[in-house]
């Protein structure tokens, strides 16, 4: 099989995992999602002990479910947290936890109370970061090289290549995951746009994956769907502005 063959049968082997062994938590069923897992607090719980976590000032979280609490832990630490709105459709959001009342920090660690709470922000104000500490992604399933797959739309990915052509992350920027320690499999192909995560945070343990491969170097243009760059008009603005030649 090819790689993406790989990978879709992988994601649908955790995801009948998941629900049979009723480990999946809403929004259920999981498939076709970054699953919400029992035991996401204490994988939160258990990134918060390392170092990388400690030092960093700016955190960009994922928007999905299992990562909420990786988001309120932020907000209530006093972290300034960056998210991508869903699918990228509205760039990012900003949340700076001296902004917002510590009662509605909860409020403000999901989708919509993002949205009501935070700030969207577009590339010139994302620039203006100066540089990301930390970036947190979710997985529907990781091996322990640190190679991962979400749901297989790419949005990870462009996510962490916009903030790379920005020149706010670089092959020294931690990427951690929150997983179930069922989602760590063996094996996962890699192709060149995929993220490499450098730690990987369960319920019970957390693994340094000490890959060593370098991350993705920003955006490949040629290899980007017409269809996304449509339907994102951040990468459309991006790519006006680095004067992308390519035709959509």
């Amino acid at each position: 099989m090819n790689p993406k063959e790989v990978k879709a049968s992988i994601r649908q082997r955790i995801w009948k995992l998941l629900e049979e062994q009723n480990i999946a938590r809403f929004p259920r069923p999981v498939y076709g999602r970054i699953p919400n897992f029992a035991g996401a607090r204490e994988a939160a719980m258990n990134l918060a002990k390392t170092h990388i976590w400690k030092e960093a000032r700016i955190v960009k979280v994922n928007p999905d479910s299992p990562q909420k609490w990786v988001r309120l832990m932020a907000l209530r630490q006093g972290k300034l947290l960056v998210m991508a709105t869903p699918r990228i459709r509205e760039g990012f959001i900003i949340l700076d936890p001296s902004k917002i009342p510590s009662f509605l920090y909860e409020k403000a660690a999901t989708i919509r109370g993002a949205f009501q709470l935070g700030q969207k922000i577009g590339l010139d104000e994302l620039r203006e970061l100066g540089g990301i500490d930390l970036i947190v992604t979710g997985s529907v399933a990781v091996d322990r090289q640190g190679h991962r797959i979400g749901k297989g739309e790419g949005y990870a990915e462009l996510e962490y290549a916009i903030l790379r052509e920005l020149g706010l992350v670089g092959d020294d920027t931690p990427i951690a995951t929150t997983v179930h320690d069922v989602q760590i499999v063996e094996r996962i192909p890699r192709e060149p746009y995929d993220l490499v995560v450098d730690y990987i945070a369960t319920p019970t343990r957390i693994i340094e994956t000490l890959s060593g491969e370098k991350k993705p170097p920003g955006i490949l243009w040629d290899m980007l769907p017409c269809e996304k760059m449509r339907k994102i008009p951040i990468l459309m603005e991006l790519a006006r502005r680095k004067g992308v030649k390519k035709q959509c």
